[in-house]
């Protein structure tokens, strides 16, 4: 257990096993390494909370909760690098963002997450039909 102070959580006991790891980092954020998933009280939505950095959360959501028709073709390096024997391991989730009074989902930089062995990576996704997308 590894005790995690965040600024907008407060204080958490989160198990070692639950710790996401993301080796090269996110887009932007090459240092912030390690995160965890919080529920988002009883929705679909999650919290992407930094454990190298307490003030670093993100909106996370599966894109097929928001989007019909989200495919990602898996390139065989990414699958390697996820060392991703089994497709069914496979989490995908899209980040989202406030602006205004619009939420934003990035569907051209999903995070992929070998939920077996809790390694991720984000990746940018050059042929696909959705980018970034008003929700509601």
């Amino acid at each position: 257990m590894i005790k995690l102070k965040t600024s907008r959580f407060g204080e958490l006991d989160v198990e070692k096993d639950k710790v996401v790891d993301f080796p090269d980092g996110l887009i932007g954020l090459p240092d912030t390494k390690k995160f965890i998933l919080i529920d988002h009280k009883d929705t679909p939505l999650k919290w992407l909370q930094a454990v190298d950095d307490p003030d670093i959360a993100f909106i996370v959501v599966p894109p097929d909760e928001i989007s019909e028709g989200y495919n990602i073709d898996l390139d065989k390096k990414v699958q390697n690098y996820l060392q991703l024997d089994n497709k069914e391991d496979l989490a995908v989730l899209v980040t989202m963002r406030v602006d205004g009074e619009d939420v934003i989902a990035n569907f051209q930089g999903p995070l992929l997450i070998n939920a077996g062995t809790r390694k991720g990576v984000q990746v940018v996704l050059e042929n696909t039909e959705k980018t970034f997308e008003k929700i509601g």
